[in-house]
């Protein structure tokens, strides 16, 4: 027997074998239990996601010898040769080649007929947007009120190119693309079925290369299994889909931590050499920064990832937005890679983004330049020895040369003045805690923060400071900005400002009124009353509200720049 591909092997044939699309599986059996058919289904979704599927399990449904239900027992001749394709009452119909108006004529004159054996004639007319104009306008009336023994299944993977007199005939079921973790699971489920070995992480691999279609996972899979011989493992796989070792990714991100930006070149000069296509590189590097991002911020739903280990430690590693804003670089270093006049360079170009503007990149002190040394002045020239200068004005000059002295004494070398010692650097003025929440606000306003650490600072309140124990209060509004991160943050701004060591505790529940965002509020809040207060004052403003008896909308007063 000739070796049948696994995407027809395993094929399901009841609906309990379904994948992914409990929706539409869920509202065919409660139709079909309950009695309650439509004439007309159109499906609508991706390449592979089982619309030709559903149509041939509901016309298993529809002509099953035991009678309309949602279970066929795929036994008896009917169930049999729709699996076969031999079913002479299903039409499975391409409109890609079938797109005239004297196709659909014909398909329109043979419906009138009763089935030949089974008890509904079921066409199913797949890629249904590519029909001419005037071959959907042909059916409309058909499609309207069919026969009794007449079901249509239209199946597409583009709707938005079928007329909406269509649309509206038919129930539309949008099936949905499959996650890589369904898709991995079945995967393993065939392979354990067929006896055949494999990692996880080739399954996990090819799952996410099908990109939603359980069809292509299971040709991807048969094309795995052949390069293997026999086997699925991580490298063939790798090699096959020309993907970038994970182990790159991770490489990468940890040199970002240290700043290491020889590390980074290294990491892309190998790549190179190794011929790495860096289009996937990206795009394994922008999911591991996203999977970085979901462990952060809901740390139980990393235990799914297959690097779970990994994945924590680098999410304690890295503050949120840091994440955050390396995704955005390495997705629009990804769009940008084909504007690069070559590959290499625009991948390190992505790398020295990442680098050069990390957050913390600032915060570095710049090393100080090496002194360099005063341009040398021409020497003077001196006066012979023995000459003096002119004498001052109004003396009489002597027409005798003065004597020459007997003997020079030794001059003694006059010490070089040594440079001065560079003076030591200002220090840093401390600051007490305020003790008083009065005095929280401003202490607050002069703390170097950014970001979301300053959001933080500026929501807090001082409640009260035990030994080094200091508790603010925060508004349950704002409870999820007392991140590690930030706290951390606001903690070493705090410390470096006072010169003692803090612990941070927080106070999650009333409203902090005495918090420099409150202050800020309440001053806009006065600001912007004064503003309406002045322009109601206004005579031309007074005059229209009178003539046109008008109102003022109060958050329509702008100050003007």
């Amino acid at each position: 027997m000739s070796y049948q591909v696994l995407a027809r092997k395993w094929r399901p044939r009841v609906f309990a074998e379904l994948s992914g699309q409990e929706h539409v599986v869920q509202a065919l059996t409660h139709a079909l239990e309950r009695g309650r058919m439509h004439h007309a289904y159109l499906l609508t979704g991706t390449r592979g996601v089982g619309k030709t599927t559903i149509a041939r399990i509901l016309a298993k449904s529809l002509n099953c010898a035991t009678g309309v239900t949602a279970t066929p027992c795929g036994a008896c001749p009917a169930c049999v040769d729709i699996d076969a394709g031999r079913f002479v009452d299903l039409l499975e119909l391409d409109a890609a080649s079938n797109t005239g108006i004297d196709n659909m004529r014909e398909i329109l004159d043979n419906a009138r007929y009763a089935p030949t054996t089974g008890r509904y004639k079921v066409y199913l007319i797949d890629e249904v947007h590519m029909l001419s104009k005037a071959a959907f306008n042909s059916m409309l009336k058909t499609l309207e009120e069919p026969p009794e023994h007449v079901k249509f299944v239209l199946a597409t993977t583009d709707p938005q190119k079928i007329p909406i007199t269509v649309l509206s005939r038919c129930l539309q079921f949008n099936l949905k693309q499959l996650p890589p973790a369904l898709i991995g699971e079945r995967l393993r489920f065939i392979l354990n079925a067929e006896g055949i070995a494999a990692d996880a992480s080739a399954l996990a691999l090819i799952a996410r290369g099908a990109h939603g279609s359980m069809r292509d996972a299971l040709s991807l899979l048969d094309q795995a299994i052949a390069y293997g011989a026999g086997e699925v493992r991580d490298a063939v796989v790798r090699s096959m889909l020309g993907t970038v070792d994970t182990d790159y990714a991770y490489r990468i991100v940890e040199a970002l931590q240290t700043g290491d930006g020889a590390a980074l070149l290294a990491e892309c000069d190998a790549m190179t050499e190794r011929s790495v296509a860096f289009a996937p590189a990206l795009d394994e590097l922008a999911s591991l920064l996203h999977r970085i991002a979901v462990a952060q911020v809901v740390p139980a739903a990393a235990t799914a990832f297959d690097d779970a280990a990994r994945v924590t430690d680098l999410a304690g590693q890295m503050a949120a937005d840091e994440v955050q804003l390396a995704y955005q670089i390495v997705v629009q270093g990804r769009a940008d890679l084909a504007l690069a006049p070559d590959e290499a360079m625009g991948f390190s170009m992505t790398l020295l983004r990442l680098l050069a503007f990390r957050p913390d990149a600032g915060d570095e002190s710049v090393p100080p330049r090496e002194p360099t040394a005063a341009p040398k002045r021409p020497p003077r020239a001196t006066a012979p020895a023995g000459t003096r200068a002119a004498a001052a004005p109004g003396a009489a000059a002597s027409a005798v040369p003065p004597p020459m002295p007997a003997a020079a004494a030794p001059v003694a070398p006059r010490p070089v003045p040594q440079p001065a010692a560079p003076a030591a650097a200002p220090q840093r003025e401390l600051r007490p805690l305020p003790l008083e929440s009065a005095d929280w606000p401003a202490f607050v306003a002069d703390l170097k923060l950014t970001a979301i650490a300053a959001q933080l600072a500026a929501q807090t309140e001082f409640r009260s400071l035990a030994g080094n124990v200091l508790t603010l209060a925060l508004p349950p509004t704002h409870k999820h900005l007392a991140d590690r991160v930030y706290a951390d943050k606001l903690k070493q701004a705090l410390e470096e400002t006072t010169g003692r060591k803090l612990l941070l505790a927080f106070e999650v529940g009333t409203a902090a009124e005495a918090s420099l965002a409150a202050r800020e509020r309440r001053e806009r809040e006065e600001e912007r009353a004064r503003n309406e207060t002045a322009f109601r004052a206004e005579p031309f403003v007074r005059d229209v509200l009178e003539r046109f008896d008008a109102t003022i909308r109060p958050d329509s007063i702008k100050p003007v720049s």
